[in-house]
């Protein structure tokens, strides 16, 4: 029998601004989902698709605020989807760096 998953499975470094006491899967889907996309190792990854599914991390991912360039990139191939449809590149689209870029 397989031991149900906990958030201590996840990278610790992830949630280091996090009371892990108080964290609840679901409350705070969106908010573990973006860590673990941009910070998190491949254990990591392949812990978040048990957890929630491919379908619901790419329902959330659509709807990040932010994602760097490399986590776009790599959830647009594996969900086979324009970069252009996910918010974070809408966002990125309006607000253009001028000295950086």
């Amino acid at each position: 029998m397989k031991k149900p998953i906990t958030i201590d499975d996840f990278s610790q470094h992830l949630f280091w601004d996090v009371d892990l006491a108080d964290f609840d899967f679901q409350k705070h889907k969106s908010h573990l989902i973006q860590k673990v996309l941009e910070y998190g190792l491949m254990n990591d990854w392949n812990l978040l698709k048990e957890v929630y599914g491919l379908e619901t991390i790419k329902e959330v991912s659509l709807n990040l605020r932010s994602l760097d360039a490399v986590t776009l990139s790599f959830l647009a191939t594996i969900f086979q989807i324009d970069k252009k449809e996910f918010r974070c590149y809408k966002h990125k689209q309006l607000f253009p760096t001028y000295w950086n870029s």
